[in-house]
């Protein structure tokens, strides 16, 4: 086998690994983000859950263009 094909084939393999690593962090990170949105579900439920206790009318007037 000459030079340039170890090397071509060591730079393949150097690629792919790194390849790999950043398919396993995205994996990771889309994991944690999935975890994430399910905590906001979750509160924005309990949030909700405790305002249908509120008059009829609150908030009605709230003026957000400040």
């Amino acid at each position: 086998m000459d030079p340039l094909s170890l090397a071509t084939a060591l730079s393949a393999a150097q690629i792919g690994r790194a390849q790999m690593a950043l398919a396993a962090r995205m994996l990771r990170m889309n994991a944690e983000t999935e975890a994430s949105i399910v905590q906001v579900l979750d509160a924005a439920q309990r949030n909700i859950a405790s305002l249908g206790n509120l008059a009829a009318g609150v908030g009605q007037n709230l003026n957000i263009t400040a």
